[in-house]
């Protein structure tokens, strides 16, 4: 059942954190003390990216699975199912390469290498304690044989990957947690390394309010702020609406070459 999303709100307005303090008092000391860590880490690593793998490594210290966004085991296997089975409905075959962006400890990813050819897989990520998290999934679902490449990359111009190569790229809770700069970079650079007839996916938080963030880790934009952007790179982005019934709480766009 799908659930109703709250596409108004303005999390980073004083008011909507009184009320929901209010209704949630149980949260108010794990806001803090993360408030707390992000305003530290944000002091010596200015530059978004180094500010997240600061915060990912504090994570992944403590939880590599709630650090991709599962509080439990069950809730790690769900989400990677959901990602898998919705890219299989929509054209997804094991002949495909694939660009996992943002892949984490592999919650949706060892799916796909299962699925996927031999060497068919190549994920990447900012953060090099989840990868490493990543290759102990890995080898506990024993998919070595499949040859996948789990790779760190300091930004998103994808410059070291090889041109017209991916059938998909998927990027899921990575535009999230991104500044509106790096989301142009991706999508400045992704055409080149489409395969003719592929496409792009992505996960966002989306907002029908005001577009804002909450302590840089969390961020709401517009759907029209995201396709124009797309559109202003050469691209043709599609609000997927099928993607709303499953209940998760981002939404997603596809994107192919205009």
């Amino acid at each position: 059942m799908a659930t109703k999303k709250n596409l108004t709100a303005n999390r980073a307005g004083l008011g909507h954190k009184v009320r929901y303090a209010l209704g949630n008092p149980t949260r108010i000391a794990p806001y803090v003390r993360r408030a707390a860590r992000d305003r530290w880490l944000r002091l010596k690593h200015p530059d978004h990216v180094g500010y997240y793998r600061a915060v990912m490594a504090s994570d992944t210290g403590r939880n590599p699975e709630a650090a991709v966004g599962s509080q439990t085991h069950e809730r790690w296997l769900a989400l990677g199912k959901m990602q898998f089975d919705y890219l299989v409905a929509h054209g997804l075959t094991p002949r495909h390469r694939m660009l996992d962006i943002g892949c984490g400890n592999l919650r949706a990813g060892w799916r796909f290498i299962e699925h996927l050819e031999t060497g068919h897989y190549y994920g990447i990520d900012i953060s090099p304690d989840i990868l490493i998290a990543a290759k102990g999934t890995l080898a506990g679902r024993g998919l070595q044989d499949k040859l996948p490449h789990l790779t760190i990359t300091q930004d998103l111009t994808l410059d070291f990957l090889p041109e017209r190569h991916f059938d998909v790229v998927h990027a899921h809770s990575v535009f999230s947690h991104s500044p509106i700069g790096i989301i142009d970079e991706c999508l400045a650079h992704v055409e080149r390394v489409l395969a003719p007839g592929g496409w792009f996916d992505f996960t966002f938080d989306r907002t029908e309010g005001a577009e804002h963030q909450v302590l840089r880790e969390d961020f709401y934009y517009r759907t029209q702020t995201l396709v124009d952007l797309a559109a202003g790179h050469g691209l043709k982005a599609r609000f997927m609406e099928d993607w709303e019934q499953l209940g998760h709480g981002q939404s997603k766009i596809r994107v192919t070459v205009a």
